[in-house]
């Protein structure tokens, strides 16, 4: 998993969902403008996070293991149990 880099900063972050009330945006292809980051942080349970470029890469999140969001790469979220994360997002 790759790293914020150092000289972002936190801006805003999304409430807390589970999965049943992940919206539905999250869950099929999207991704962050250009220059923003994102880290969606894990505080319960698992969360599948799929990378959508040319190979598309599927990690599973977890309290342990956060998901760095870079700017303008296309992705989606899946929740396959019970699960509770945030979105922070970076500039």
């Amino acid at each position: 998993m790759k790293s914020l880099p150092d000289n972002v900063v936190l801006y805003k972050q999304t409430p807390i969902f589970d999965a049943r009330t992940i919206p539905p945006g999250l869950q099929h292809a999207h991704a962050t403008k250009d220059g923003t980051w994102g880290l969606i942080v894990v505080s319960e349970g698992e969360l599948l996070y799929r990378i959508l470029e040319r190979d598309t890469d599927e990690i599973r999140l977890s309290p342990q293991l956060a998901g760095v969001i870079e700017p303008g790469v296309r992705h989606e979220v899946s929740a396959p149990g019970e699960v509770k994360f945030h979105v922070e997002f970076y500039r």
